[in-house]
Parts: structure tokens; C-alpha cells; sequence
């Protein structure tokens, strides 16, 4: 589990977030695919659904609104019943549209894909259909354009253009948003088109184009890590950029930073069902990050995970911050070296369950406990050796380190949860480690449901938290001694000191 993603969600506030670029409307046709058709050698779909939801710049747009942030959108549609049907989307979202332009000489730009299933198995896209013009806007429409963009730059924390090559994006539209927002100190993050000519990125602070863009950008063949660092490279001076990132979907993003950074972040394996709206998903997420005060290492990192999730559903759907807590809590956790004595105690919650689960159909009894464990010293290890006697196998709930410091102050903790965790499943008395990031063990108690809950004898049994939940289905609570002349607190002041 990365812990420290962890505390980053959890940190993310409601940035204001400005998203310039071309909106489109996502028309989904679902049916069963059911025989070929005796018109043609062609599958028949029996249609039997009809779903409308936002792409491009706008799916960008209904992600970040997704994942919390506050959302405004710059943008063009035609002046005809699909660009309707796409304003009021937005507005039941609490998108601001108040910036996208209606264009009476272009018709919105639309997407139909037919989706079909066959006997009743997971569904799979069989076509897509665009409705389009591509022509770049002029005169009036671009002016409108950047009018209102810079009334949106008047108050917004970062500004993301998704470029998906409709017309919006010219390059005097770019240039004056990249400009106003230099002004103002608001970063501009750019999904670039497919093409060699980026110049018209030069200045923004990011751009995060895929393999395949990169390499077209770049004139490179970009098949290996190395290949992609090189791109990212290039393109972060060749356009004056803060950061070069390249996508690279299974294997991750690379990052090729201005004070030297040259780093690839990988990403964990999923089972991919749809891979549309994984880039805008990458690149919401990644805003709201940098939006939020995270640095560039961190806002790729739980892009990796918003896009991983991504790609499990169908179609352009979007992810919750509860989703992505979710998969970094639930995922196995993980270490730089898994031989390390103990590594494989320190669980997610369902696994956790599923082996506490097995343990008590063997007869074993539970016991927990719970802590920040920040420098493991002789009183934890008293302490734990007498909780682990209460039962059959000992599980230790483990604060993250946004709870800790929480409880303990910003100087705290010494060591990062993986470090904390690692050590605590060293010891031969602990069974199970699990990391919980709410302030109290509360929840962590009522999932585990142990037969004894530990606690030092400095608590009264009527200020343990979840002592009433565990003696309410029948459970005890035990108040462990503690070893005089030992505290945490005591020896950092004594290390600080030295």
C-alpha cells in the first residue's frame, strides 16, 4: 500500500481547476450481439440501451468534477440540439459552462460507439461513429474564446488543456491563456495532439503526450523506458517546460523534470476492459494533484492509479476519490526487497479479513491493538508480547502517516508507514499488520471484530475506543502494563538532543 498517496487524497482539497479545449459528446449504444446479419457478412446488434456522456476536453472536465475539484470549462459546440444536450450535462454535473461558446458554422462534435455482448459476456466495443469538423475556429468564435477564458483565469489554481485536435486549441487561444496565466502564477498542463508541431505548448509548465504523440513530436521510436526519458527530455527544453512527462500506459509515466529528475513511475497490473478515457482520466487526476500543492512525483504516481481504474471500467466513466483510497488501501502491499523477514504479515484490509477469517475456523481466538509505533523501543516489545498472550494471533492496527500527524503534530512521524509497518511484522508476537488512515481504529475494530482489544493500562476502559463495540458482541478488553522509563516522545527529544 502506498501510504503516502494515501495521506495525499486525503489531503486534496477542492482546487479550482480551468479545463480549455475541444467538448464532445460520448453517445454509447449497447445491445447483444446476437448473429450476422443476412444483409452482409456483419454482426447484428439488438440495441437496447442508449447512454450520452461527456469526451474530450469536457470528459476531463466531468472527471475533475468527479474527483472533487471545482470545474470550469472553456470550450465550443455547435448551436444545434446535440450542443444542448452536452450544455445541460455539464450544468446537472455543477460544471461551470459559462465559457463554452456556441459555433453556428460547426455541429458538435459527437462520438457513437455500439457496444455489444455476446451471450450475455462482457460487453465490447464493435464501432465508433464521429459526427465532426476539425477545422481550426477564426475571428469571432477564438476572440469569445479567449475573452472568457480570461475571465475564468481571474480566479482558478491551475489550468489543463486537452487537445484533442477539434479547433479549439489554435495556437492564438493557447498563447493567451499561457500567457494570462504566467501573470497570475497558475500553471498550464497540456495534453497535446498528435503531431510534430508543439510549439504552440511553449510555455506551459507540463505536457503529457503518449508514447506514440511523443515520439511523432520528438521524430523518435519510443518502445523502450530509456527511449521515453529521452523524449520527455527533449521536449521539456525544447518547449521551456517545467516537466517533460511521457505516457506510457502498461508500463506507467516518465518524468524528465527541470532540476534534473529523470525518473519512469511505474504501474501496477489490471485487468484492462476499455482503454478509452484512460489519458483524460491520467490527466485530471494528475491537475488536481498539482492543483492541490502535490509535487510532480506524487501527481504522477496516483495518476497511475486513477487511470489503472480507469481502464477496468467501460467507456469514459469517471473515479471517485473513494474508489482510488480504496485501491490503495485494499492493494498488497508492497516493498522495495519482499525477503525481508515479516513483509508478508502486512496486509489490506479483505486480505486480512479472508485470513482472520480462516484463523477462527481453525478455533483461534483474535486480539487487537492499535498505534503510531513511530521508534519501536523495549516498552512496545512488552507491550505487544503481552497482547499477543490475550489470544492466538495478534493483529496491530497501524496509523498512517497523515493520522499521525494528526495526533502527534507536523514533526511527526520519525519513520514513514512502510517503515513502521515493516518493522512492527518483524516481531515473532506479530501476526497481522494493517494501516488505517482515520484518526481512531473505530471502523478498523468494527471490520475485525477481535475476541480482545488491547490497550495500555494509561487508558480507562471507558475512553478505549471501540471497547463498547467489542464488549457489545460479547468480546473483552485488556489493559496491558507498561514499562516504566519508556517513551516515544522522550526518546526523539533524547536523539534530537544528542
Amino acid at each position: 500500500m502506498s501510504a503516502d498517496l494515501v495521506d495525499l487524497v486525503q489531503r486534496l482539497g477542492r482546487p479550482r481547476v480551468l479545463v480549455v479545449g475541444d467538448v464532445m459528446l460520448d453517445r454509447y449504444v449497447w445491445g447483444n450481439a446476437e448473429r450476422i446479419s443476412q444483409e452482409a457478412p456483419v454482426i447484428l446488434l439488438r440495441a437496447d440501451t442508449r447512454e450520452e456522456r461527456l469526451g474530450g476536453a469536457s470528459s476531463v472536465a466531468t472527471m475533475l468534477q468527479a474527483l472533487g475539484a471545482q470545474t470550469s470549462l472553456v470550450g465550443v459546440v455547435g448551436r444545434d440540439s446535440d450542443g444542448v444536450r452536452a450544455g445541460q450535462i455539464l450544468s446537472d454535473l455543477g460544471i461551470d459552462a459559462s465559457g463554452v461558446v456556441a459555433d453556428t458554422g460547426r455541429p458538435t462534435t459527437v462520438k457513437e460507439r455500439y457496444i455489444g455482448r455476446a451471450q450475455d459476456r462482457h460487453p465490447q466495443q464493435m464501432i465508433r461513429v464521429d459526427y465532426e469538423n476539425r477545422a481550426a475556429v477564426t475571428g469571432d468564435v477564438e476572440a469569445r474564446l479567449i475573452a472568457v477564458a480570461e475571465a475564468q483565469l481571474a480566479d482558478t489554481d491551475l489550468v489543463l488543456v486537452s487537445d484533442y485536435d477539434k479547433g479549439v486549441c489554435t495556437p492564438r487561444v493557447l498563447a493567451r491563456v499561457i500567457a494570462l496565466a504566467h501573470r497570475k502564477g497558475v500553471r498550464v498542463v497540456a495534453d497535446p495532439t498528435r503531431g510534430g508541431d508543439y510549439s504552440k505548448y511553449i510555455g506551459c509548465s507540463s505536457v503529457t503526450p503518449n508514447r506514440l504523440e511523443a515520439g511523432l513530436a520528438t521524430g523518435r521510436t519510443i518502445t523502450t523506458t530509456a527511449q521515453a526519458l529521452a523524449a520527455a527530455a527533449e521536449l521539456r527544453d525544447r518547449l521551456g517546460l517545467e516537466a517533460g512527462i511521457v505516457t506510457l500506459d502498461k508500463d506507467g509515466m516518465a518524468l524528465a523534470h527541470r532540476d534534473g529528475r529523470s525518473v519512469v513511475f511505474p504501474t501496477r497490473p489490471r485487468q484492462v476492459y476499455d482503454i478509452t478515457g484512460a489519458g483524460d482520466m491520467v490527466m485530471a487526476s494528475l491537475g488536481l494533484a498539482l492543483a492541490s500543492g502535490a509535487d510532480y512525483d506524487a501527481a504522477i504516481r496516483l495518476a497511475n492509479v486513477a487511470g489503472g481504474l480507469e481502464v477496468e471500467k467501460i467507456g469514459v466513466a469517471t473515479v471517485s476519490r473513494d474508489e482510488i483510497l480504496a485501491d490503495l488501501l485494499h492493494a498488497p502491499f508492497r516493498t522495495a526487497d519482499q525477503r525481508i523477514p515479516g513483509a508478508a504479515k502486512v496486509a489490506g484490509l479483505p486480505q486480512l479479513l479472508t485470513d482472520l477469517e480462516r484463523r477462527r475456523a481453525a478455533g483461534q481466538r483474535v486480539a487487537f491493538t492499535n498505534g503510531c509505533f513511530d521508534v519501536l523501543h523495549a516498552g512496545h516489545v512488552q507491550y505487544l508480547a503481552e497482547a499477543r498472550r490475550q489470544a492466538d494471533c495478534l493483529v496491530v492496527g497501524l496509523n498512517s502517516d497523515s493520522s499521525v500527524r494528526q495526533l502527534k503534530g507536523p514533526t511527526r512521524p520519525m519513520n514513514p508507514v512502510e517503515a513502521r509497518a515493516l518493522v512492527l511484522a518483524g516481531l515473532q508476537d506479530v501476526d497481522f499488520v494493517t494501516i488505517f488512515t482515520e484518526q481512531t481504529p473505530l471502523a478498523l475494530i468494527r471490520a475485525v471484530r477481535p475476541d480482545v482489544l488491547v490497550k495500555g493500562a494509561d487508558y480507562r476502559k471507558a475512553d478505549v475506543v471501540g471497547a463498547d463495540v467489542v464488549e457489545g458482541y460479547g468480546g473483552r478488553v485488556h489493559l496491558a502494563d507498561l514499562r516504566d522509563g519508556f517513551s516515544t516522545t522522550s526518546l526523539i527529544e533524547r536523539m534530537r538532543a544528542a
